[in-house]
Order: C-alpha cells, then structure tokens, then sequence
C-alpha cells in the first residue's frame, strides 16, 4: 500500500479532469499556438486564449494581463529581476521568509549596485505593513511580499502591503504560489501589480506557470529575461506547451470550485483534527507559527527530543511528509523561514510540515497520527540508547 501523501505544498496530484483536458494536445492536436496559417495553429492559439481566460478568472484579472512562464520560478525571476533591469539602479524590498524563487534573485542585485531590505516577520510569520512603509524610500523600485508561506502557511496582509505600495507608487509584486486555490485572490482588490502562479502547485502539470502584470496607467515597467521571438506580449519569448497550458487553465476552473463547494473547509477540519490528535498522543508537539491567519491546509510542528529527518525516514513507508521547501531539501541547514520566526535551531531540526490535500480524508489523519505515535516513540528510544551508551561505556570502563 502506498504512503498516505501530505505532501502537498512540495506539489500536488495532477488532476484526472486535467489530464483528460490536456490529453488532445499532446496527440491528435500539435499544432504550434504561433501557427497562424494552419487549423492546427490556429486551434492551439485558441485553446491557449481560453486557458489565458480560465487562469486570470481565478485571481480576478483580464486574460490580456497573464503572461506564461515555464512555472513559479521563472515568473518570479521575471518580476523581480525584470523590474530592477527597466529602472537599472534602485531599491527592492522583500520579506525574510520569501521562498528562494525571490531571496535569490534579489541577492543577486546587490552585484549590480542594487540595495536590498528584507523585512523581519512576527512569531507568526507575518509582515508589518508599517515595516514595509518605514523602508521604503524615493529610490524604491518594488517590494516582493508573497501571499502565503510554503512552511508555515502563514498569510500575509497583502491588501494592506498593497495600498502601502500604490500610495507611495512603488510596483508590488506577490508570490501567490501556495495560496492559489486555497484563499480567495482578487489582484484588483488587493492593489496588486505582478503575482506569481504555478500550475502544479494547484492540481495541474509540472512545467507551466504565469505572471500576472497589471494593464493601465501607471504601467509596470518591466524587462524580459528571454529574448528570441517577442512572444507573451514581449515579455516572454518561446513556444508556448499548448498542453500544459490548458491544463493550467483546467486547474485554474477547479481551484475556483474548491473555493466555494466546502473543499477548502474540510481540509481546514482535517489539519485540526490532525493537530488535537497529535497534541493529545505525542508529547511535546509544539505548532510553528500562528494558527488564525494560516492556510487552511497547512500545519508545521515541532516535536521536543526529535530529529525531523530521523523521524521521517521512520515515516517513509506510512506517510509521506517534508521538513520544509523541497526548493531547499538540498541543504542540512536548519529551516531560514523557522529561524526568522524566532525558533532555536534545535527546534527548527525537529519540525515536520503537513500539507493536507483534496483528496485527504479523516482515516488518512487518523493513520497518520497513529503512525507519528509509533515512530516517534522509537526514535525517542533509539536516540536515547545512543545517549547513554558511551556513558556506560565509559563507566565499564
């Protein structure tokens, strides 16, 4: 039997309706969505348009203000990167639990004379807008808050970042990755400029993602990153993957139902019931970050006297769960965003980040605390074996 998967902030299932909406795409319609002299092309670029429609819909834009991007990644890049490249020279303000998608890029300014202001975050993970207004200055080129922390879940003020923003006409980008789908995004309403999407993120195909870049006066000022073709409005040149797209566009059309139809409710019952369980079973389960503005789907502990590596290697064959971004997994490192909440770096190793899904129910929760239960029970023995053991050692001796 296959480990019951919380996994889902790393990446989700791709949906069966998605796969079926993507499918013709793949075989018996090729055509190229720049192909305008042939009924292939021509289908493409159509269905191409319609997924553009079906994604803006779900963030409250128009179809003419997406732009395709290869995923979250590169869109980020091409918000913060594309905006300091039109100004050349200024001031980026960003938060210190950004995902590495915009730390990166903007530590890579500071090699052509940029300033960069990370903004710190409460125990909750949250930014103070008066934080983002006090650093901002007549040099300020864009401020880069994301909408929904991939580990802790915590959601972000962004309507307010924003009018800080626009009052002091300052472009606002976001990173709305993890909260696509689950909270409720209207880029107008939340004064908004670029934003950030990834299909697989949302229960659609790996490789496909989108930028949001606000229409009308003033204009956001922005620089490609990929040059061949003039593609996307300019901003992005490539062959668009028609199948990708429209199965972003499928995604899109779900992660709007779940919005209303009591999915994104049922997810937010199942992660408490998880954490009373858990609570009530495990001693010293302790949650990372607050609990009233997080995402319903999301929860990160931390487990006095254990090792999260140690006790998710236990966990393998029965859960399938992570310590953090699997954008950072690489590194031994303790959790940058754990740390900026204030977590000692002991308690940072110990943490474990569920990711509830659609498609979780109350008997996976259920097994999932029995088998934390079982485990950290033994990993608790074994690293108290290990403890002792020299001590004996040395006392034979």
């Amino acid at each position: 039997m296959s480990p019951i998967y919380l996994d889902h902030h790393s990446t989700t299932p791709c949906d069966r309706a998605v796969l079926d909406a993507m499918w013709p795409y793949f075989t018996e319609q090729p055509g190229n969505a720049a192909s305008r002299s042939h009924t292939y092309g021509l289908a493409a670029r159509a269905a191409v348009e319609h997924a553009r429609g079906q994604v803006a819909g779900l963030i409250g834009a128009s179809p003419k203000e997406l732009i395709w991007t290869s995923g979250a990644t590169e869109a980020n890049n091409l918000a913060v990167l594309g905006v300091a490249m039109a100004h050349g020279a200024g001031h980026v303000v960003i938060s210190a639990i950004e995902h590495k998608a915009v730390l990166d890029p903007a530590d890579h300014l500071r090699k052509f004379g940029f300033e960069v202001t990370v903004i710190p975050v409460d125990a909750d993970g949250r930014v103070d807008p008066e934080a983002v207004r006090a650093a901002l200055r007549k040099e300020t080129v864009l401020v880069s808050i994301m909408w929904a922390n991939n580990e802790v879940g915590s959601i972000q003020p962004i309507a307010q970042l924003g009018q800080v923003c626009r009052a002091a006409g300052v472009t606002f980008h976001v990173d709305a990755v993890q909260a696509v789908g689950t909270v409720p995004i209207n880029v107008t309403e939340a004064s908004v400029d670029l934003l950030s999407l990834s299909a697989h993120k949302m229960y659609g195909p790996k490789g496909v993602g989108a930028l949001y870049v606000r229409a009308g006066r003033p204009k956001v000022q922005i620089e490609p990153l990929l040059h061949g073709g003039g593609h996307e409005r300019g901003l992005r040149s490539g062959t668009l993957p028609v199948p990708l797209a429209v199965g972003m566009g499928a995604a899109a059309d779900l992660a709007l139902t779940a919005l209303t139809d009591g999915t994104v409710q049922r997810m937010a019952q199942l992660r408490n019931l998880l954490l009373s369980g858990l609570q009530r079973n495990v001693s010293g389960v302790r949650v990372n970050g607050g609990l009233d503005y997080r995402l319903p789907h999301n929860l990160n502990v931390s487990i006095d006297d254990v090792h999260a590596e140690s006790l998710m290697m236990k966990l393998r064959p029965y859960v399938a769960v992570s310590s953090g971004s699997a954008c950072s997994s690489e590194t031994l490192e303790p959790s940058y965003v754990l740390r900026a909440l204030g977590l000692s770096k002991e308690r940072a190793y110990g943490s474990i980040r569920f990711g509830l899904g659609r498609a979780t129910t109350a008997a996976d929760v259920d097994a999932t605390i029995q088998a934390i239960t079982e485990q950290v029970d033994v990993v608790r023995s074994e690293s108290h074996r290990r403890y002792i053991a020299p001590n004996a050692a040395n006392k034979e001796a």
